[in-house]
C-alpha cells in the first residue's frame, strides 16, 4: 500500500470518505479536530464517536471499546500528533491484542490545531515502525487513495489489532464541524450499540 513515490500524499477528505463508506457498520472513534471534521464531512453516523477536548485519548478510548464490544468493528480515526502523543497507547493495543480494532493515523506530518509547525513525523519518526516495534505485526503505510479498500478489508477481517498510517497533504481544509455536545454525542453513540442513555 506504500503507493509509487515515498513522498506521495493522499486527500484526506476523501479518503475518509471512500474509507468510512467501505465500513458502514463500525463503530469509529475520531481524535481531535481534523480527524472529526474529516468524519463528519463524510456523512455524521450514530455510530462515530467524536471525541473533543481529549489529545491523545482516541486509541485509549477505542481500545476499551473494542474489547467491550468484541463483535463490532472498531476504528480509532486520529492523526499524527495524538499518535505522536499517546503512543504508549500502542503498546498497549498490542499487549491487549483486540482482533476487532483498527488505527488509523491520518498524517499530515503537522500539528494542524496548534498553528500547523512540523511534527516530528515530518522530521522522520515513522509511526508504523513504532507501532510494529510495539508488536502490533500488521502495521503499514498508505500513499494512495485506493489504500482506502485495503485498510477495509482489514477492518472487515477482524483479524487485528491493525495500523496504518496515511501520508496525506497537509492542505487547509474547510472545517465541517460535528456536534459538540458531550451528552448528546455520548446518548447517541449508546443508543447507536443498544445500550441506554446515562
Amino acid at each position: 500500500m506504500s503507493g509509487s513515490g515515498t513522498d506521495a500524499r493522499v486527500d484526506r477528505r476523501a479518503f475518509v470518505a471512500r474509507l468510512l463508506g467501505a465500513c458502514p457498520d463500525a463503530l469509529v472513534v475520531t481524535g481531535l479536530g481534523s480527524p472529526s471534521y474529516d468524519a463528519f464531512a463524510a456523512g455524521d453516523r450514530d455510530r462515530t464517536f467524536y471525541l473533543w477536548g481529549a489529545m491523545g485519548g482516541a486509541v485509549p478510548l477505542a481500545l476499551g471499546l473494542a474489547l467491550a464490544r468484541p463483535g463490532d468493528a472498531v476504528i480509532a480515526l486520529t492523526g499524527d500528533g495524538e499518535a505522536l502523543m499517546g503512543m504508549g497507547a500502542l503498546a498497549t493495543v498490542a499487549a491487549q491484542r483486540p482482533p476487532n480494532l483498527s488505527i488509523v493515523v491520518l498524517d499530515n506530518a503537522h500539528y494542524g490545531e496548534t498553528g500547523m509547525q512540523r511534527s516530528h513525523t515530518g522530521l522522520g519518526t515513522r509511526l508504523a515502525e513504532v507501532a510494529r516495534a510495539c508488536g502490533i505485526e500488521d502495521a503499514c503505510e498508505v500513499r494512495t487513495l485506493e489504500g482506502a479498500d485495503a485498510v477495509a478489508r482489514r477492518v472487515a477481517a477482524r483479524a487485528g489489532p491493525s495500523f496504518a498510517q496515511v501520508h496525506v497533504h497537509s492542505d487547509a481544509l474547510p472545517r465541517a464541524l460535528p456536534p459538540r455536545d458531550g451528552a448528546f454525542l455520548k446518548n447517541r453513540f449508546r443508543a447507536a450499540i443498544g445500550l441506554a442513555p446515562l
